[in-house]
């Protein structure tokens, strides 16, 4: 048996269910890391050139898992982790299930009690990378669940690089700081369209906007930072900008869209909270504030 042979046997087999893009670049991660690794999908011809580095594809759910000690599942959601898995498969002992598939906080929550059930031992987890990054050190993964499995697969899980943080054992931890990061890029995104929408219905062309638009993302750190510290001491001072003040520009950008016919549902609904806020008495404070506006608002 040659050296390499003698280090592969010490490193646990690894199962990858799901072959998106994520799945396989998990999959690579694990074989460049030097585990031995088997990959199912439910349609085939997803593995790219996993076979060819080494990887078996599995021809069942059943054999998928009989070949891995970690098994990794990256569906599309958790409802297609639950119909994969439904049929009993048999001879869990020793394996641990990690369940990178994006969702919700209830639905993790739910998926650790459902496997609980079936004596499947599992942690949850999010991925905050793009898939170019899985297998480098920019890579950054959260893991929330049971200690005691966390400490069983964290070896194995370094294959994937970069940063990994375990949150504790609430199973949906995780995915509670997935849905909130998400929740920045959605909206941001939105906001990035919509003002190059109207940036050039003005007759400024993208790149000339650009210029300026890099330069307002460049103050979005040092307002979440400040914004944390005032939503944690509940002290929302307006001596940078103030609610009223935000009440005066989005009518601007609401109204100016408007008469270009750019569609203005996104913000109307920012100018809702906005409104909420004044009305409450909250004009003269600062921007954080508008938290306890949006909670207010989901009570109602």
């Amino acid at each position: 048996m040659t050296a390499s042979d003698e280090e592969n046997t010490r490193l646990a087999p690894v199962t990858v269910l799901g072959l998106g893009p994520m799945g396989r670049a998990l999959a690579s991660a694990f074989l460049a890391a030097r585990h031995p690794v088997a990959v199912w999908n439910r349609t085939p011809g997803r593995t790219g050139n996993l076979l060819d580095r080494g990887a078996k594809a599995a021809d069942s759910v059943e054999d998928a898992v009989q070949a891995g000690q970690v098994i990794v599942a990256c569906l599309i959601d958790y409802d297609a982790v639950r119909a994969t898995l439904e049929h009993p498969v048999q001879g869990w002992e020793g394996r641990q299930l990690v369940n990178l598939t994006s969702g919700e906080p209830a639905q993790a929550r739910a998926m650790a009690a459902w496997a609980s059930s079936r004596g499947i031992d599992y942690v949850d987890g999010a991925i905050l990378t793009p898939t170019p990054a899985i297998g480098t050190p920019s890579a950054a993964v959260l893991y929330s669940g049971a200690r005691d499995v966390h400490e069983a697969i964290q070896q194995t899980m370094a294959a994937i690089g970069g940063t990994a943080m375990y949150l504790g054992d609430d199973p949906g931890r995780a995915s509670a700081y997935d849905v909130a990061l998400l929740d920045i890029f959605a909206t941001s995104v939105n906001g990035i369209v919509h003002a190059f929408a109207l940036a050039s219905a003005e007759g400024i062309t993208p790149e000339q906007f650009a210029t300026f638009a890099t330069g307002i993302g460049g103050l979005l750190p040092e307002m979440i930072n400040r914004f944390a510290q005032q939503i944690q001491a509940s002290h929302y001072p307006g001596d940078r900008s103030t609610i009223a003040s935000a009440a005066s520009g989005i009518t601007h950008i609401i109204n100016t869209a408007t008469t270009h016919g750019i569609d203005v549902g996104v913000l109307t609904a920012a100018k809702a909270i906005i409104d909420h806020a004044v009305a409450d008495g909250y004009g003269p404070e600062g921007l954080a504030r508008l938290t306890t506006t949006l909670h207010k608002s989901s009570r109602a």
